[in-house]
């Protein structure tokens, strides 16, 4: 009796390793999608929510800080000149109220890309403000706010909760 070499389980084996690593990944690929916007959402939001708590020095009623920042120290820096924030009292509250609710909606995932749509348009006027933080600072900040427009609010969101609750109620024709 001729005893054939067991080619079969060799040629299989890495047949079956690549099977198991596809599905490896498409498992991790769920995952990361899952996780990846939450993740974004609270990433983007804890610099600004920092940032908004120490704007305050009781309900609705501005530091004395923030005050002084926005009056004579945040300057818009365009075209290579220099200039003061126009009406720098209520660019300083709408800034406050921004940096708390904002990233407050983002957390919770509801407007998720309004919120990240209004942080994009803060950091730009940051950028303007303080240009050379641009690669430690805006720049990652970008790259969240984008990734978050990109990528919508994800699963764990109340944004994906209302949609559901809406696509059933037209479904049914309530």
């Amino acid at each position: 009796m001729v005893v054939e070499p067991e080619r079969a389980p060799a040629r299989g084996a890495p047949g079956r390793i690549a099977r198991c690593l596809l599905i490896m990944m498409r498992r991790l690929g769920w995952l990361a999608a899952f996780i990846a916007p939450p993740l974004l959402r609270v990433a983007l939001a804890v610099p600004f929510y920092r940032s908004g708590l120490t704007k305050w020095s009781g309900f609705f009623s501005l530091s004395p800080t923030a005050q002084f920042l926005f009056e004579e120290q945040f300057k818009l820096h365009l075209l290579g000149k220099v200039y003061g924030y126009p009406a720098p009292d209520i660019i300083a509250h709408i800034d406050a109220v921004a940096e708390i609710v904002l990233p407050a909606l983002l957390v919770v995932g509801l407007a998720t890309r309004f919120s990240a749509f209004g942080l994009l348009i803060m950091i730009g006027f940051i950028q303007l403000t303080v240009p050379s933080a641009w690669p430690t600072f805006h720049l990652p900040w970008a790259g969240l706010a984008f990734g978050i427009l990109a990528l919508g609010p994800g699963p764990l969101s109340l944004d994906r909760v209302i949609a559901g609750i809406f696509s059933r109620r037209t479904s049914t024709g309530r």
